[in-house]
């Protein structure tokens, strides 16, 4: 359904029970995003929520997108999957031969349909420009400050609206906004977006480019500025699909780019490539810990327009799961069919665990037919738009639900041998990911957890039976291995292979070593995988270790594998998932710290509590994470 505006998706969101309205004064700064990390944590993503007395003249309406059913009832769907269902039945419609002149006129009311859906420019003004700032301020927003070592306040779910002076293609992508004054902010694009390439060709031709900023109006738009679609598709197109009625554009008023009408809030400025850069950040990302301050352009802000019932929009990320999950669900579902019907044929299901926060981790499950065909996968996926910077890929086939996490760990124990079923590679990465030796750049991991044709088996023991986890004596252990500081062996009992150890990390090269001594001790024998955190983590939380070493790790630098040493022996995968260190490691990047709320921002907001309308209190969660801190601030400080 298409929404006129995001009060309309409030309305539907209280008729369902999905919205809790909050009218005491919340501060933006910090207090919000407190509150709004307690809710999103609860089971199934908490409520979204309206707070109505920000200290400004607009409510903010937050974890909006934060449940599957919020997400689909957002792009006016069922379900997630209906939306992806609809998209293969209309491509194979659209590529299927046609046999003769009948058939072919069968497809007009296909393509009429399609042709209704592309976005129309209309005269006059639109609804998000019934106000106009005359001077425009981006202090009477009330934009959050998300964490406390972040840089200031920033917006957060911009759609943000460019185009190619080359040919015109306008793209609306989403990069975070610094505040720095009433009239400018940071445009933060990585180097592989397409935001940052129309700024390159703007700078080749020395022009100022323009851009404009929408938030709010149909949810539509916001989910698309997110989507991974190919360059040159215009996302209003992706919106116009989900919401089954075309956009209609305004021309801005202080520059030449065109925005949804019936927008919330629209902010036109500019960026000019030949000025200096501005430090931007640090912010609270959603890795799980803070993206580092670094050059990026400067955004100057000619003109705020606005609805008369404007809502401003944002979102918080930061250690999973947050809204951002169901986001990226929408994502793994929507473009599904579209990987499968033009790249993947083989391709089945696909899963983005939120621990994995979008890039680290992605299982897929195929339709295997030869020898090497989970290889195959991997490169194709590594090779596909955003898929690019995908950290660890496992491929599964046969009848493993990959949505059911014990499930799938349970088929990687038994099918894979470390020694020869893992794949490594080199490629770009994400510019958040802390954790490559070098800048966007490292290696990825594939684990072939396909049943295997003869071709592709080695010698593997036969009928592997995972150990319990009685073999593994916590404190004989430690008293054997005084590196070891403690164990967390119970998954062991469930059928999967895979144990956590915790350590402190505390003389160069102590992780490898490690490794080795265990994988040669006699409890350890049957065990194929093992990882090794830091003492602070907490290992029987397996949300946070899949989160934590999935973060931590360039998979070839931090993993050892040990073959079998007999036939039909155990091979053992060992991941380093430690912070890493100059000292420790010759880490020569600062590595930054996980993202969480100050002790002085928790005792607020358990006082504020009683008075918010939130029912049960719900202790905050960064509790839990506070101890992997290292110093105060944005960057882990060596002991």
């Amino acid at each position: 359904m298409a929404f006129q505006g995001i009060r309309e998706f409030i309305e539907l969101l209280e008729q369902k029970g999905e919205l809790i309205r909050i009218s005491e004064y919340v501060n933006p700064a910090l207090d919000i995003p407190e509150i709004v990390d307690r809710v999103s944590k609860s089971p199934g993503g908490g409520k979204a929520l309206l707070f109505e007395n920000t200290g400004s003249d607009f409510p903010v309406l937050i974890n909006a997108f934060g449940s599957n059913s919020r997400m689909a009832l957002a792009l006016g769907a069922d379900n997630l999957n209906a939306i992806g269902d609809e998209i293969e039945s209309l491509f194979k419609k659209l590529v299927s031969p046609k046999a003769g002149l009948m058939e072919k006129l069968r497809m007009l009311p296909m393509l009429g349909q399609i042709s209704s859906w592309m976005p129309k420019s209309i005269s006059g003004k639109g609804k998000c420009q019934e106000v106009v700032m005359k001077e425009p301020d981006m202090r009477k927003l009330p934009v959050l400050t998300c964490w406390p070592a972040d840089g200031g306040p920033f917006i957060t779910l911009p759609c943000v609206v460019t185009r190619d002076p080359e040919t015109g293609v306008r793209n609306v992508g989403m990069y975070r906004m610094q505040l720095f004054g009433p009239n400018l902010t940071g445009m933060h694009w990585h180097k592989h977006k397409t935001g940052a390439r129309h700024f390159n060709e703007y700078k080749k031709r020395g022009e100022r480019m323009p851009i404009s900023v929408v938030l709010g109006g149909d949810p539509a738009y916001t989910y698309a500025a997110t989507a991974p679609l190919p360059d040159n598709i215009d996302e209003y197109l992706l919106a116009g699909f989900l919401r089954k009625k075309r956009v209609e554009l305004v021309k801005c008023l202080t520059n030449d780019l065109e925005v949804p009408s019936n927008a919330d809030f629209v902010i036109e400025g500019y960026v000019d490539p030949e000025e200096d850069f501005i430090w931007e950040g640090p912010f609270g990302d959603h890795t799980g810990f803070y993206s580092l301050a670094d050059w990026y352009p400067k955004f100057h802000v000619t003109c705020i327009t606005h609805r008369k019932d404007a809502v401003y929009p944002a979102t918080i990320v930061g250690i999973p799961p947050q809204e951002d999950a169901y986001i990226g669900r929408a994502t793994e579902r929507i473009f599904l069919s579209p990987m499968k019907l033009t790249m993947i044929p083989e391709m089945e299901d696909m899963e983005l665990p939120p621990a994995g926060v979008a890039h680290n981790l992605t299982i897929s499950k195929i339709d295997k037919t030869f020898a090497g065909q989970a290889a195959k996968v991997m490169n194709a996926m590594w090779g596909a738009g955003q898929m690019m910077f995908n950290k660890v890929m496992i491929v599964a086939d046969g009848q493993t639900d990959i949505h059911n996490y014990p499930e799938i760990a349970r088929l990687v124990s038994q099918v894979v041998d470390p020694a020869h079923d893992i794949y490594f590679t080199q490629g770009p990465m994400d510019v958040l990911d802390h954790s490559a030796s070098k800048f966007a750049y490292g290696s990825k991991m594939g684990v072939d957890a396909t049943h295997k044709y003869e071709e592709e088996l080695y010698n593997e023991q036969a009928n592997y039976t995972v150990p319990k986890s009685s073999v593994i004596s916590v404190e004989e252990i430690k008293k054997e291995i005084h590196e070891v500081y403690d164990i967390n062996a119970e998954l062991l009992d469930m059928g999967i292979s895979f144990v956590v150890i915790s350590v402190k990390k505390n003389q160069p090269g102590m992780v490898k070593a490690l490794g080795k001594k265990l994988t040669k001790h006699e409890a350890f024998k049957g065990v194929k995988f093992i990882a090794i955190v830091d003492e602070e983590l907490d290992i029987h939380d397996m949300n946070a270790v899949g989160w934590y070493v999935s973060g931590n790790i360039d998979p070839k630098r931090d993993s050892q594998i040990f073959e079998a040493e007999n036939n039909g022996g155990v091979s053992h995968l060992v991941l380093d998932g430690t912070r890493k260190s100059g000292s420790l490691d010759n880490f020569k990047r600062d590595w930054p710290n996980p993202v969480v709320s100050s002790m002085e921002t928790i005792r607020k907001v358990d006082e504020l509590w009683p008075t918010l309308g939130l029912s049960e209190f719900i202790e905050s969660p960064s509790l839990r994470y506070i101890p992997i801190q290292k110093g105060e601030g944005a960057i882990a400080r060596e002991e």
